[in-house]
């Protein structure tokens, strides 16, 4: 009943409080490039962020550099720009050894078409959720990202293809539609919802495609959106779907998302809400063409409250405490089908709180605390079960401590 208090009251002083930004926009080399407002030609930039983490669970501290990411773009002409990034989860990566990754995480070609529209082309992320355009980390509370929008909106969700962006004229709408390759469902992995069926640039096929489209209505600086995609999930040849009893062709085996989020901050006070929705009609074919046990329906949702200390003392604008507090709901199967199994830990609740303090607006200290409660384990998905394993724990904390930035 906690949960559902806080989301209510959140709702409801969204309704009664002048609305406007949850926090300044961070003014970094991709912000001045992508703005026309860059000095160079050639821009670099990038984020990065490091934490250290002691689980209860398991009794035990790490510590990560999670993730460095380096921009570089280059403005040919006031028409046509390139932006990419590279980057480096875990710090390193060793040859034989788990852990760790390189990527490109965009590499696209921005084409300004007028005063309120460009297309991109390339390796790009679709505007779908919160966090999946904005994840620099100093611009969303927590060491970690919700978790939300990492499982049930994959973040970073880029991939292959050509989107459209634009705003209408005298009226406070912004909207995207994109064409991009689709999923692979072959690479569905039970627990980490579609998030591994991502080609992400890499082979991606093209005999499935995915439609995504979002629209923003902004008020001051309040921001509400939806969001959405669809799109195809087995892009073999037909003959080959076939024998596997699965749906071939560009909308073939589908899988939908859709999604619908609010921003806004007034008087030092911030929110952010979100829900989502994902939905796998062909689940029961997918797991009997791969036995990767996918879920028809999978869902999230979080709201988020927080407020800036700084706000109570007149300090400068640019500096920011703020004290936040988020819960967070998602289940990886919330329904299965008939030859699913149900895994009560992938249904999941998180209660997360902390600080963040940022004493320029691209820099941020962090300290938060995640109270995390799952189902209990299903039997069936125990197979060769650690002799010497704990018995499994639905409740645990994460306790974390980092920094992050962004250029």
């Amino acid at each position: 009943m906690k949960r559902y208090t806080l989301t209510l009251l959140i709702l409801l002083s969204l309704f009664s409080t002048r609305l406007s930004a949850q926090q300044k926009p961070n003014v970094t080399s991709e912000d001045s490039l992508n703005n026309n407002l860059s000095k160079s030609s050639t821009s670099i930039g990038g984020y990065g962020n490091a934490f250290y983490q002691r689980n209860s669970r398991t009794q035990t501290s790490n510590l990560d550099l999670e993730r460095f990411v380096l921009f570089t773009g280059h403005k040919f002409n006031d028409k046509i720009s390139v932006f990419s990034e590279l980057e480096v989860e875990d710090a390193k990566v060793t040859g034989g050894e788990s852990g760790g990754e390189v990527a490109i995480e965009q590499a696209y070609l921005k084409f300004n078409l007028n005063a309120n529209q460009y297309i991109v082309a390339g390796l790009f992320l679709p505007r779908v959720g919160i966090l999946n355009e904005n994840h620099l980390p100093n611009t969303f509370n927590g060491n970690e990202r919700n978790y939300v929008e990492t499982f049930i909106i994959p973040s970073t969700w880029r991939e292959l293809g050509v989107g459209l962006y634009g705003s209408l004229n005298n009226l406070p709408i912004n909207y995207s539609v994109g064409l991009v390759n689709g999923l692979s469902s072959e690479m569905f992995e039970h627990g980490t919802g579609i998030r591994d069926g991502r080609f992400e640039g890499r082979n991606a096929t093209g005999n499935n495609l995915a439609i995504t489209a979002a629209l923003q209505f902004y008020e001051g600086d309040f921001k509400a959106q939806v969001s959405g995609y669809y799109g195809g999930s087995v892009g073999v040849s037909k003959r080959k779907a076939d024998s596997l009893g699965l749906q071939s062709g560009t909308f073939g085996t589908p899988v939908a998302l859709g999604e619908a989020d609010v921003q806004y901050a007034s008087n030092g006070f911030s929110v952010r809400v979100l829900g989502t929705i994902v939905s796998i009609p062909d689940a029961d074919k997918i797991n009997r063409a791969y036995a990767n046990n996918t879920p028809k329906t999978e869902y999230g949702a979080y709201a988020e409250i927080g407020y800036d200390l700084m706000h109570l003392t007149g300090a400068q604008k640019d500096k920011q405490l703020i004290l936040f507090v988020r819960d967070e709901k998602l289940n990886m199967n919330a329904s299965i089908p008939s030859n699913g199994v149900i895994d009560g830990t992938l249904n999941q609740n998180y209660v997360v709180a902390g600080l963040t303090y940022l004493p320029i607006r691209n820099v941020a200290i962090k300290g938060d605390v995640r109270i995390a409660h799952t189902g209990n384990q299903n039997p069936d998905l125990i197979i060769n079960p650690n002799p010497v394993a704990q018995p499994y724990q639905p409740n645990y904390n994460l306790v974390n401590l980092g920094v992050a930035f962004s250029f």
